[in-house]
């Protein structure tokens, strides 16, 4: 991977006025995101709708039914792809811009981001207006991994690659530094790789959810993973994505098999051959793994490949999410969250209660 993409640099120039002519808005680009965003919803309304989203794991193989265990697992996509695109478009901006012109919007772009993810987005999570708790999700983590990439457009685009590839596919060496440990890290340590609850003051908590470092490496791969879309065009572009969505995906099923390095938790035979095959793709999302980035990102390539000439009014009303991802993402947290407040109330909870995150509602809501 590393030898291809850095070639792709030298293969052939990019002329500046086609670079103009074109936007750089790859509708299957947009596509992907807008459906990721879709699932999504279905991840969140479990959250805050389903009765047992507080008290039970659809994960847990005792206790989860099929159903219920792919309805969390298809959203494993949703946040790696997120962030994944997310530096691709930076790329995409990187042809318009000048490398201070990307620094200095990246940065202030991250910033903002951050800011609305403890301002905005845990207040659609929470309804709290004390703001007892912050929550840094993937908003942050897009934030984040922005300023830090914005930093890095100075540097070469071999070495920003390098440092994608030696993250991702290095971090999970800290997860046998973690198993040392005899008590829950600091906060920096947790905002690097562990998810943790970081008290603030007497009243108010810090929900560390989403550590920044595995997901800026995987925004760094995004970021030279939009050269493709320079340097190839129409049937030569698809032949390259299929190529690398299929290798990276035979790439996570070899590595997965030898149940070693890659994901600290390990698959294991079940009571039958399905859940058994649960186990070996239900791989770990926090902070997310090698196996799991290439679980995810894999079959995100490969329908990059296969999406390019798709035209219908599904994928027109998709792609409209998908060009307003941030928009979408908040709208649908408050909207998901004051439906459940009303569906509160009307079993008999004040609205407040609702408002708060009282959970009671049937998981049929999900479907409706």
């Amino acid at each position: 991977m590393f030898a291809t993409l850095t070639k792709l640099q030298a293969k052939r120039p990019v002329q500046a006025e086609q670079l103009q002519r074109a936007a750089y808005r790859i509708d299957s680009i947009d596509l992907l995101r807008g459906l990721v965003m879709v699932i999504m919803a279905l991840d969140h309304t479990r959250d805050l709708i389903h009765q047992e989203a507080m008290t039970g794991d659809p994960l847990n193989f005792a206790t989860t039914s099929p159903l219920l265990f792919l309805t969390r697992w298809i959203t494993h996509f949703c946040a790696p792809v997120f962030v994944f695109l997310a530096g691709t478009s930076a790329f995409f901006q990187s042809l318009r811009k000048s490398k201070g012109e990307l620094c200095s919007f990246l940065v202030k772009r991250g910033l903002w981001l951050i800011l609305a993810e403890v301002t905005i987005v845990t207040f659609g999570i929470s309804f709290d207006i004390s703001f007892g708790a912050f929550f840094l999700q993937v908003i942050w983590a897009i934030g984040i991994s922005m300023v830090f990439l914005g930093l890095a457009v100075w540097l070469p685009f071999k070495l920003i690659l390098a440092l994608g590839l030696l993250i991702v596919l290095g971090h999970n060496s800290l997860d046998y530094y973690e198993a040392g440990l005899k008590e829950r890290p600091g906060l920096f340590y947790s905002l690097l790789h562990t998810q943790n609850f970081i008290p603030i003051t007497e009243n108010k908590v810090l929900g560390i959810l989403y550590p920044f470092l595995p997901w800026t490496g995987l925004m760094f791969l995004g970021y030279c993973f939009g050269s493709l879309f320079t340097r190839y065009e129409g049937a030569e572009r698809k032949k390259v994505l299929a190529y690398w969505g299929a290798g990276i995906i035979v790439f996570f099923i070899l590595l997965r098999a030898f149940n070693g390095y890659g994901d600290p938790s390990h698959w294991a035979a079940q009571k039958n051959s399905l859940f058994t095959f649960f186990s070996f793709i239900n791989t770990t999302k926090y902070p997310p793994s090698l196996l799991y980035m290439c679980m995810t990102i894999g079959p995100a390539i490969l329908f990059l490949a296969f999406a390019q000439n798709v035209r219908n009014g599904f994928s027109k009303a998709i792609t409209v999410f998908g060009r307003v991802p941030f928009f979408y993402y908040i709208l649908h947290f408050y909207l998901i969250h004051l439906v459940a407040a009303v569906l509160s109330f009307t079993r008999g909870h004040s609205f407040a209660e609702g408002a708060a995150g009282v959970p009671g509602m049937p998981f049929a809501v999900l479907y409706f």
